[in-house]
């Protein structure tokens, strides 16, 4: 049976050697139980590094964030009651991860989302265009679902078995938005903090680094909402 007080922590990582042993020890010392580092085919010492700091790391060499992250998901630990999620490189505040998990340890939301937007940003922490498609996908997502997010941060928390329950199918880009979506959407007690943001502290961005990726991951994010809208349209008059 999982367990509340039970926390997994899930990193996809790839190329992140210079700050994954520092986001591994910050959860432990944040009091995660257990840290996946999910390496998706690093050609540094990134898996290297992670598990000396004390992460279970698996590989996944499908590329695709959504890959990675369930990949993650399947390896936590049956009896671990909430999920956290973090990027592994370095950007996520984690002395915030009390205020992600503390809600739903106490019983009062089952899906916690850290806004990057809200609280403590260092200067070009989030490029122009990080900061527009968090506006418009949490604006869409009110428009939709009547719920209000201000960003679409990776830095999450969730109860294990309302995940379990969502449904969850995007591989790339889409899953941090198919997720605000599906909770939403499913009535999930949704709530958000203010999580701030740090400029990363290795590797480089594998979206908002450049243009070209970056408008590819927009079309995508696009795409995904009103692929993703119609189909829970669907499922939900069934």
């Amino acid at each position: 049976m999982a367990d509340l007080a039970l926390l997994s922590a899930i990193v996809p990582a790839l190329d992140e050697e210079t700050a994954i042993a520092d986001v591994v020890a910050g959860l432990r010392a944040q009091g995660a139980d257990e840290v996946i580092v999910v390496d998706g085919g690093s050609r540094d010492a990134t898996a290297t590094r992670a598990e000396a700091a004390g992460a279970r790391v698996i590989v996944e060499r499908r590329r695709g964030y959504g890959r990675a992250v369930r990949a993650g998901i399947a390896a936590a630990r049956a009896d671990a009651g909430v999920l956290l999620f973090v990027d592994g490189d370095g950007s996520d505040r984690l002395e915030a991860v009390s205020d992600l998990v503390g809600p739903i340890r106490r019983g009062e939301a089952d899906f916690v989302h850290g806004s990057r937007i809200l609280g403590p940003r260092e200067p070009g922490a989030l490029s122009p265009q990080q900061i527009a498609a968090g506006h418009v996908a949490g604006r869409l997502v009110r428009l939709a679902y009547g719920v209000a997010f201000t960003d679409m941060s990776p830095f999450r928390a969730i109860r294990r078995d309302s995940l379990d329950r969502l449904g969850m199918r995007e591989e790339t880009y889409g899953w941090n938005l198919e997720m605000l979506m599906r909770a939403a959407a499913a009535g999930l007690r949704c709530r958000e903090v203010a999580a701030g943001q740090r400029t990363r502290r290795g590797g480089a961005s594998k979206v908002s680094g450049d243009w070209r990726v970056a408008s590819r991951a927009a079309w995508v994010i696009g795409r995904t909402f009103l692929r993703l809208a119609l189909a829970l349209r669907r499922e939900a008059k069934r």
